[in-house]
C-alpha cells in the first residue's frame, strides 16, 4: 500500500499545489483542525434546511417543537458523518493501472433538491398539522409531528433513494448522462432556487437590517481580499500571528456570527420589540433560550425514532425529483473535487459507486428521519481549494466530528436559537446562488440557437407557472382515483419536476443541438 501510495504521490504536480495531497495523512491535531473547519464550513447549510421545514413538520415555536428542532439537527449531524465516512472511504474512485483507490475528500450534506418534493406532499390535505394545543397536551417530541415526518422523510424517502443505489449499482449514471445535458440540467437545478423566493423575504422581513447585514458578509464578494489575523504556534516561529482570507474561507459561518452578535446587542438594547405580536420579537436572540436548558445533554438517534416507517406513493415519486436533482448535482461536484485534488478524471465507473453511496445515505436519512436527503457539499469541494488541503484523512475526521455533535444535543439546541432574520439572509444569498450554479450551465449551450432558448425559456417558466396554478387550483385534479390526484398534486406541484420533465424531452426531441 505505501508503494502505491508513493506512486501516486510522485506524480508530477501532486503534492507540489497541495499543502497535503489525496493520499498524505496530516498530524493528528492538523486533523482534527482541518475536520473542525470543515464541520463549521458546513454547519449553516445543513441546519437551515431543517428549521425551514419545522413549521410544515408540526414544530412550532414552543417549548415542545424548539426541542424537536434540537433533535432533528443532532439527526442531521448524525447522519452527514455517517454518510461522509461512507462516501470517502467506499465512494467516488479511480482505478488506475496499479489498482490503486483514489477515494475523493468529499462531505455529504442536507440537499435542497428535497425541498420542494417534501413541502408539496406535506400540501397535501392529509398532511395538514393539527390545530396548536397547550403545551403538554402531547406526550412527547416524538408524538407532535410523527404523523408527517413519518410518512414523508422516512418511508418514502428511503424507498426513492433505493433508486440511487439502483442508477450507481447497475452503471445507468452513464446512460442518464447522454439523456441529461445542459439545457435539462440548467433549469432543473436553478428551479430549486427560484421556487424559494418568498421563504426568505418572510424571515428576512422580520428585521431586514438584520438580514442584509448578513448578506452583507455572506457574499463576501466586497471582503473577498481582506485578511483576518489568527493566533497560530509551530516548533519554528513559536507563537505568532497568521493573517488569512476567512470571509472567502468561512463565509456562511462569519455571516451567521456577525447576525446573530448583532441581534444580541439590539435584544440587550431593547431595540427588538418584546412584544410577541410585534414582527421584530422574532428577531430577539432570547426568545428560543429556554430549549438549550430543558434539553438533555446527549441523545443517540436511531433508525424509526419519530414512528414506524411508512410509505405513501405520492411521497415516493415526489422524492424522485430530489434524487435527480441531488445525483445531476453531485457528478458535477466529483469532476470538481478530483481536480482540486490534482487526481485523475474519474471515470464512469467512478461516478456510479460515489452515486450508490450517496443513495445509501438518503437511505439512511429516510430512517433516520432528518427530514432531507443527503448530497455532496459544493462549498466544502471549494474550500479544499482555498485551504490546499486535499486529504482524504481530514473529511474523514469531519466524520467522525460530525457523528460527535450529533449526539451532543445541547449543540443541536444552541442553533434551533438563531433568530429568522439571520436565517432570512443566509437563505436570500444561497438560493440566489442556487439558481446561479443551474443557470451557469449554460456556458456549455449556444444560447444563440432558436431551440435552445425555447427549451430552456419554457422550462423555467412552465417549472415556476404549473406549481403556482396547481396551489390554486389543487381540487380541479379530478381523475376519480384519490391515490392518482395526489400523485398528480405532487408531481405537478414541484417545479424542478415539471422543469425537468420539460427540459429533458424539448432537449431530446427537438431538431438541431444544444
Amino acid at each position: 500500500t505505501e508503494k502505491l501510495d508513493k506512486e501516486y504521490d510522485d506524480k508530477p504536480g501532486n503534492g507540489r499545489r497541495l499543502m497535503y495531497g489525496l493520499n498524505d495523512s496530516p498530524p493528528w491535531y492538523l486533523c482534527f483542525a482541518f475536520g473542525m473547519q470543515h464541520f463549521l464550513l458546513s454547519v449553516g447549510g445543513i441546519i437551515g434546511l431543517p428549521l425551514m421545514l419545522a413549521p410544515k413538520l408540526c414544530m412550532g415555536n414552543d417549548e415542545v417543537g424548539n426541542q424537536g428542532r434540537a433533535y432533528v439537527i443532532g439527526t442531521l449531524f448524525v447522519v452527514s458523518g455517517i454518510s461522509t465516512i461512507l462516501q470517502t472511504a467506499f465512494g467516488c474512485f479511480k482505478e488506475n493501472a496499479t489498482f490503486l483507490l483514489l477515494r475523493l475528500p468529499i462531505l455529504q450534506g442536507s440537499s435542497f433538491a428535497f425541498l420542494a418534493p417534501i413541502i408539496s406532499t406535506l400540501s397535501l390535505p392529509q398532511n395538514v398539522c393539527p390545530a396548536p394545543l397547550p403545551f403538554g397536551s402531547f406526550n412527547s417530541t416524538e408524538t407532535l409531528y410523527n404523523d408527517t415526518d413519518g410518512a414523508i422523510t422516512q418511508g418514502s424517502m428511503a424507498v426513492a433513494a433505493l433508486f440511487e443505489v439502483v442508477i450507481g449499482a447497475t452503471g445507468a449514471i452513464g446512460l442518464m448522462m447522454k439523456l441529461i445535458g445542459p439545457v435539462t440540467i440548467a433549469p432543473t437545478i436553478a428551479l430549486i432556487g427560484l421556487d424559494l423566493f418568498a421563504v426568505a423575504p418572510h424571515h428576512a422581513s422580520t428585521h431586514w437590517a438584520t438580514a442584509l447585514f448578513a448578506v452583507l458578509i455572506l457574499s463576501s464578494q466586497y471582503l473577498i481580499n481582506i485578511n483576518v489575523p489568527f493566533p497560530s504556534y509551530n516548533r519554528k516561529r513559536k507563537c505568532h500571528v497568521v493573517w488569512a482570507p476567512a470571509f472567502k474561507m468561512f463565509p456562511v459561518l462569519l455571516a451567521l456570527i456577525c447576525g446573530w452578535g448583532l441581534c444580541w446587542i439590539l435584544t440587550a438594547t431593547d431595540y427588538l420589540s418584546p412584544d410577541p405580536d410585534e414582527p421584530s420579537y422574532r428577531a430577539r436572540a432570547d426568545i428560543r433560550l429556554s430549549v438549550i436548558s430543558s434539553s438533555p445533554w446527549f441523545r443517540l438517534p436511531y433508525p424509526g425514532q419519530w414512528g414506524a416507517p411508512t410509505v405513501i406513493l405520492s411521497g415516493v415519486i415526489g422524492m424522485f425529483g430530489g434524487v435527480l436533482g441531488s445525483t445531476i448535482e453531485s457528478v458535477g461536484d466529483y469532476y470538481a473535487c478530483a481536480k482540486l485534488t490534482e487526481a485523475p478524471a474519474p471515470p464512469t465507473h467512478a461516478l456510479n459507486r460515489g452515486i450508490m453511496m450517496e443513495g445509501l445515505g438518503c437511505i439512511l436519512s429516510g430512517l433516520f428521519g432528518t427530514t432531507t436527503g443527503t448530497t455532496s457539499f459544493s462549498e466544502n469541494i471549494a474550500a479544499i481549494g482555498v485551504t490546499r488541503v486535499g486529504s482524504r484523512k481530514v473529511l474523514q475526521t469531519a466524520g467522525f466530528l460530525f457523528l460527535i455533535m450529533g449526539c451532543i444535543t445541547k449543540i443541536g439546541s444552541v442553533f434551533v436559537t438563531v433568530p429568522e432574520p439571520v436565517l432570512g439572509g443566509l437563505f436570500l444569498v444561497m438560493f440566489g446562488m442556487i439558481s446561479a450554479v443551474g443557470l451557469s450551465n449554460l456556458q456549455y449551450v449556444d444560447m444563440n440557437a432558436p431551440r435552445n432558448l425555447f427549451a430552456v425559456g419554457f422550462s423555467l417558466y412552465m417549472g415556476l407557472a404549473v406549481p403556482e396554478w396547481v396551489k390554486v387550483n389543487s381540487d380541479q385534479i379530478n381523475t376519480g382515483s384519490s391515490s392518482l390526484d395526489e400523485v398528480l398534486t405532487v408531481l405537478l406541484s414541484s417545479p424542478m419536476l415539471v422543469g425537468a420533465f420539460l427540459g429533458c424531452i424539448l432537449d431530446n426531441t427537438l431538431p438541431g443541438s444544444t
